[in-house]
């Protein structure tokens, strides 16, 4: 029976953190038990005082604050330190598992040489708007890509000690373990059956922020570790919009302005990149993606996939 260490990383998250960790205390196991949920926070506004009311009720839950926010990667690395379990599920605060989530992104471990797993990501923005629509364009074309090609974000689990800790200023930590674990050998696994809920940009500001960030921390991940994600090659993204058009011919204009605005990201990360000499493992936060995702409605139960 695995026992499993769950580490949620935050940054002010005190609209969302209640409902995220309720849901990872309430996650249906059969073949294996949940040790410990450890919080590294770095928050200024109430996350920390509701993580640690909630450890006065439940033992597995456990706060680490830190003084200094240091990056992600950095909280990353604190939590790989303490966790005890034989695997350890990593997942951003702003996101929210569904009830089997846990179950099913755990279930490729029965085979000693799978050494991560990812979660399926679906945005509860509403698709009828237009960064709503981008958001769940490209989170389906990441679907269909790491289902040829194994991608994972928002959500992993990977197996205890095949990494100690990752670069800490890395800004693409999942795809970070990625290299790692298939640099040793080991297989990612998508599992589109475990389903983790997020939440969009409600802005052009806060999308072209996300996006840029991405696209830089993708090429410092390929000029330090000579990888490159699966969704990283445009022509690869471009490629996968084409079934979007035949699917919703009615949508060209939003999947045109889509392409347009993951353009414009992705050439101002190349600008970091290239000319700035810029690594953002200390992001600015995306203020219009936090939300209160366990009262959000959505039709994740059905997603078109």
């Amino acid at each position: 029976m695995f026992k499993i260490s769950i580490g949620v990383f935050a940054h002010n998250e005190e609209k969302n953190i209640k409902g995220l960790l309720e849901s990872l205390l309430d996650q249906k196991l059969k073949h294996a038990q949940l040790k410990e949920i450890i919080v590294v926070s770095s928050s200024t506004d109430q996350t920390n005082q509701i993580v640690e009311n909630i450890a006065q009720k439940h033992h597995l839950v456990k706060l680490l604050a830190e003084k200094k926010r240091q990056g992600k990667a950095s909280a990353i690395n604190q939590f790989l330190k303490a966790a005890q379990g034989d695997l350890l599920v990593l997942e951003s605060g702003d996101t929210l598992p569904l009830k089997n989530t846990l179950s099913e992104l755990i279930k490729p471990f029965d085979s000693p040489q799978v050494g991560m797993t990812g979660a399926h990501p679906l945005p509860v923005d509403n698709p009828q708007e237009f960064l709503g629509f981008v958001s769940h364009l490209l989170w389906r074309i990441h679907h269909r890509i790491a289902l040829k090609e194994p991608k994972c974000g928002e959500m992993i689990a990977i197996r205890k000690g095949i990494v100690q800790e990752i670069p800490a200023q890395t800004a693409v930590d999942e795809a970070m373990f990625e290299t790692l674990i298939t640099k040793k050998g080991y297989k990612v696994v998508y599992v589109p059956s475990a389903i983790v809920k997020n939440k969009g940009p409600e802005t052009i500001i806060d999308f072209l922020k996300q996006r840029r960030r991405i696209t830089a921390g993708h090429l410092h991940l390929q000029k330090q570790m000579c990888y490159s994600v699966s969704t990283a090659s445009p022509f690869k993204i471009l490629r996968y919009i084409l079934p979007e058009i035949k699917e919703q011919p009615t949508k060209i204009h939003f999947i045109l302005g889509a392409i347009l605005l993951e353009g414009w990201g992705r050439l101002l990360g190349y600008y970091d990149f290239y000319f700035k000499k810029k690594n953002p493992y200390k992001w600015e936060i995306a203020q219009s993606t936090k939300e209160d995702l366990k009262n959000a409605s959505t039709t994740l139960e059905n997603p078109r996939l």
